[in-house]
């Protein structure tokens, strides 16, 4: 009995050292993949003068959007490492080549120094930025996994899920207190370095946290055998059950927590500052609220994901999005044009992001388990990377854009977001009739 103990003790404690690395080296990889999101605005004059300022700020945000787009493109190559050579090799490539092309970021020379070279040498650390993502997300989610075991992944993994948020808080908190500290000046001739120089401290405290992991007990047991495939990816195409269960995550899990993701997170904040034209920092307040209470909804999903299946939590996602996302957004707006910004007014609009947060916890709750869990081992690390970066890149990473552009279109502030409803009622319907239940599921096989 005491054996027993001793062994659960030291493998929870082993587990907690992964969980730890894992998620530090995922922060770390939206922290810098985001904070040059959130200095797109700054980088417009920097890097792409031009006689327009929208000119040379849609010049910065199309720069930012090369990251994603090749987010995929990252997916295919290292995911395909990872199937042949191992996760942890991957984990350790990805950690640094983000790292290393965000540091750089910090000591570019601007345009009024170098010229053309400066906007050139920028797209060129984005590609890599975004190459890397590709590999560590979706990846760490594979390596997570197959640490957790077969009892209660839904929780174990969902804590993987935070990163996102929490590397959208620290970058903006960051920023917001620099340019608190600094004068304009200041902040436009080297304070916006700042956040990049940091990036130093953090890739060498998460290089040296990731050297003492192991590879994951999984791939040690295919790399034993005669099983491992030398053409991962082509093998995932070719077999039809692999092939629809990539679609179901590109469409269901991944483009639905996307879509959620960037609504959630990314769009109320535009829609709060433009179209009902709340005070910056009143928004940026309340994106506050709703990433805090956002952590723990995220992790009660993944422990709901357990007790009740994978499958009903993200379908019930799924659902209540494509059913209150476009209310949530015309009580937004009808709130503000009745309400003066008293605090019954904060009260009022923070629980309604609050809620919006709620549904997209559903979803990318059990995420990082089902990445895993959907696919055979021996392929699992190129069929789970692939579909979720295509989704999060090019389906999630483009709707801001694509809800904008509609909204000018129709004449309306709420009328492009008629797209992500319909996406995900879609993406509710296919899930019910053909998403597995995998919570069961014994993932070394």
């Amino acid at each position: 009995m005491t054996a027993i103990g001793a062994d659960s003790a030291a493998s929870h404690h082993s587990y907690k050292k992964v969980a730890v690395a894992a998620c530090f080296g995922t922060f770390l990889e939206w922290y810098d993949f985001l904070t040059f999101a959130t200095l797109a605005v700054i980088f417009g004059p920097l890097f792409f003068p031009s006689s327009d300022p929208a000119t040379g700020l849609l010049a910065s945000l199309a720069t930012f959007g090369v990251g994603m787009v090749v987010r995929p493109i990252g997916a295919a190559i290292f995911g395909s490492i990872g199937d042949r050579i191992g996760r942890r090799p991957v984990f350790m490539i990805t950690i640094t080549l983000m790292g290393i092309a965000t540091v750089c970021v910090g000591f570019l020379p601007t345009y009024a120094q170098i010229g053309i070279g400066a906007p050139i040498l920028l797209v060129f650390l984005r590609l890599l930025q975004g190459l890397s993502a590709g590999g560590e997300i979706g990846g760490s989610a594979v390596y997570l996994t197959e640490h957790a075991g077969n009892s209660s992944r839904g929780f174990k993994t969902s804590f993987l899920q935070l990163m996102g948020p929490l590397g959208i808080l620290v970058s903006t908190l960051q920023i917001a207190l620099l340019q608190s500290w600094l004068s304009p000046n200041e902040f436009l001739s080297w304070g916006w370095r700042v956040p990049f120089w940091i990036s130093i401290i953090l890739l060498i405290v998460a290089f040296k946290v990731r050297m003492a992991l192991e590879e994951t007990p999984i791939f040690l047991q295919l790399s034993q055998s005669d099983t491992q495939p030398k053409t991962p990816l082509r093998d995932n195409f070719r077999d039809p059950e692999t092939r629809k269960r990539m679609f179901l995550l590109f469409f269901c899990i991944s483009a639905g927590g996307a879509v959620l993701f960037f609504c959630v997170q990314v769009y109320t904040s535009i829609f709060l500052k433009t179209a009902v034209k709340l005070p910056p920092q009143l928004v940026d307040q309340l994106s506050v609220y709703a990433t805090l209470a956002l952590l723990p909804l995220t992790i009660f999903a993944g422990w709901l994901s357990d007790k009740i299946g994978r499958k009903p939590v993200v379908v019930t996602g799924l659902i209540l999005g494509a059913t209150l996302i476009l209310p949530a957004f015309h009580l937004l707006q009808e709130i503000s044009q009745t309400t003066t910004y008293s605090a019954s007014f904060t009260f009022a609009t923070a629980g309604i992001l609050i809620g919006l947060s709620a549904i997209l916890a559903l979803v990318v709750g059990p995420q990082t388990a089902l990445l895993a869990e959907l696919f055979p081992a021996k392929t699992r690390n190129s069929a789970a990377t692939l579909p979720h970066n295509l989704a999060a890149g090019w389906i999630g990473g483009l709707l801001p854009l694509i809800v904008t552009w509609l909204n000018q279109h129709w004449e309306s502030t709420v009328a492009g977001l008629w797209y992500p409803t319909i996406f995900l009622a879609s993406g509710a319907i296919v899930a019910m009739i053909y998403l597995p239940e995998t919570k069961n599921l014994n993932i070394a096989k």
